[in-house]
């Protein structure tokens, strides 16, 4: 509601109505007390006559109507865009977006002469017109920190640095640029003053810190100068193991990379483990003898021969080709040629140190033969390929599972069939017990210390009762300590119907021979039926417990006896339904 005072015109005064009256010196005055009170009686909630906020006349408003007034007029003009840039790019910003209004209250306040009300003021109220007052503007700090944040990711520019890269044998560079990121806190006054002057056309350029580029053009240019371009002018050359071989600058630009150090300085880096595995180096690198090759070793009479000397292995690593590929690249020609340093694995046994190891006569030698099979070929012939030339230093222990290893398909075997829990089924590596049984008696008339060794759980005719072995991958292992005192040379050679393994070496003894004792605990077999679709068909036969003695001669007397205790379960006949 609008407060009036009695007989008071805008800016005139009413004697009659004011408070008593005082003569002083024949002038006619009115006491302080009474103008003061006559000054709030004036401006009473009311905004003096002649008061503008930008252009907008509030005078003789009360503070509810000039607050209206200033929100329908100012309104509009406060909801426009403000025109900026952040760097080099520009774009309008809500300044609601970033927290920025009129505070018409307060503007209202700073108009009204209520909000100082000393009695100086108010007295000099009653003589004064009115003028123009700047709006208040209200930033909230929290939406404003919130919208210029996100300001920043749409408006900054990330620097970019000056690069060197290889794509398909050729260079590539990228300039560098400077990047700069706005400055959201150093920005908040810039809107607010752009806000506050309403000019619609103005630009407001935002603070930014700036960044520079750590690889510089030159920089880039020095690196394509001093190695990015020698490096793809030609293909390199290799040596490795009088193998020679070449690699190309396309195949090169893949693993080639230049990288900035803290300084900003590019250099080059070859990533040789890829390099190593990329087929056009992988494949020449496998032709490589990658293992050592003892030499084949032979039976002259009753001496043993050398048939073909021994093979070194040579193996390149990832260090080894990195450091022989980076000289190179930086030369031109035929200087574009190396040798790559190989790790090399000397064979134990060579046509020098044949005699000096002891491998002079054979000690035993046994063959298995098997009815032919393609998979028992097939597994049977890759065991005899990992054994044979097999070379055991005197106190060591031979593993069969260490040499052969993992019967898998990726280690070269197929399935076949085998004995597993107490019947034969179909598995990888079938057939490989006969290799077994056949180290297992070369080993037993070797006259050498068993150290692992067991039979199948039930007899297999073929095999000498209480005289074989099998084995499986994790669980079972044939293996021997060669106490002979010195070198044993393992060979071993197979056809589609036999076995056999010798061993080369010195005999510590004069001869070997087995005695095996009678069958006990006998025991007839079951009848079963299996319905699983992997089932083999099976003969019944008895199990037994059979004692083998081995004896052991020297110079026409028996030295020494060693018992070897089988126990074998009945082997159930087994109809496959």
């Amino acid at each position: 509601m609008r407060l009036r005072v009695p007989a008071v015109t805008a800016r005139r005064v009413n004697v009659r109505s004011l408070p008593p009256l005082a003569l002083a010196g024949g002038a006619l005055t009115l006491g302080v007390g009474g103008l003061y009170l006559a000054g709030l009686l004036l401006a009473g909630g009311d905004i003096e006559d002649g008061t503008t906020v930008r252009g907008v006349d509030i005078g003789g408003l009360t503070r509810a109507e000039a607050v209206r007034k200033l929100e329908d007029r100012l309104g509009p003009a406060a909801d426009r865009d403000l025109r900026v840039t952040v760097g080099d790019r520009k774009g309008p910003v809500d300044p609601r977006q970033v927290g920025i209004t009129f505070d018409y209250e307060k503007t209202v306040d700073r108009a009204s002469r209520t909000e100082d009300a000393d009695p100086f003021s108010v007295i000099g109220g009653l003589f004064s017109s009115g003028g123009r007052v700047e709006p208040v503007v209200h930033v909230d700090e929290d939406q404003a920190r919130k919208g210029l944040t996100k300001l920043a990711k749409a408006a900054d520019q990330k620097v970019r640095e000056g690069a060197v890269t290889f794509e398909n044998g050729q260079v590539r560079t990228t300039a560098p640029h400077g990047g700069y990121a706005l400055d959201t806190a150093a920005a908040v006054e810039p809107l607010r003053a752009a806000f506050l002057k309403g000019d619609a056309h103005s630009v407001t350029a935002l603070p930014t810190r700036a960044t520079e580029p750590k690889v510089t053009e030159r920089e880039v240019q020095r690196a394509v100068r001093t190695f990015a371009e020698p490096a793809m002018s030609a293909p390199v050359t290799l040596t490795a193991a009088d193998r020679r071989f070449t690699i190309e600058q396309a195949v090169l630009s893949e693993y080639l990379t230049m990288r900035p150090d803290s300084a900003g300085r590019l250099t080059p880096r070859l990533n040789a483990e890829g390099l190593r595995h990329d087929p056009d180096v992988a494949y020449p690198l496998s032709r490589l003898p990658a293992r050592a090759r003892n030499a084949e070793l032979r039976l002259v009479g009753n001496r043993v021969g050398v048939a073909e000397d021994g093979r070194a292995g040579h193996v390149v690593t990832d260090k080894a080709l990195g450091k022989a590929v980076m000289p190179l690249l930086t030369k031109r020609g035929a200087a574009r040629s190396g040798e790559i340093a190989t790790l090399v694995a000397e064979p134990q046994v060579t046509r020098e140190n044949v005699d000096r190891l002891g491998l002079r006569e054979q000690m035993s030698s046994f063959t298995v033969n098997f009815e032919p099979a393609p998979y028992r070929s097939k597994n049977i012939g890759r065991a005899v390929e990992l054994i044979n030339g097999s070379v055991v230093m005197p106190d060591k222990i031979w593993s069969f599972n260490r040499t052969v290893g993992e019967r898998t398909e990726s280690n070269g075997f197929v399935e076949g069939v085998m004995i597993l829990n107490d019947e034969f089924t179909k598995a990888p590596g079938g057939g490989v017990s006969a290799v077994a049984t056949t180290t297992f008696n070369a080993m037993f008339f070797a006259g050498v210390k068993p150290v692992e060794y067991g039979a199948h759980s039930f007899y297999i005719e073929r095999y000498p009762e209480g005289r074989e072995a099998t084995v499986a991958w994790g669980s079972l292992d044939l293996q021997f300590k060669n106490d002979s005192g010195h070198a044993i040379y393992i060979k071993a050679e197979s056809t589609d119907s036999s076995v056999t393994v010798t061993f080369l070496g010195t005999r510590k003894y004069d001869e070997i021979g087995s005695i095996k004792g009678d069958r006990t605990n006998v025991k007839q077999p079951q009848r079963k039926v299996n319905t699983d679709k992997r089932c083999v068909p099976q003969t019944p036969l008895v199990g037994f417990d059979v004692i083998v003695q081995r004896v052991f001669v020297q110079q026409g007397e028996v030295v020494k006896r060693e018992p070897f205790r089988t126990h074998y379960k009945p082997r159930d006949e087994v109809a496959c339904e």
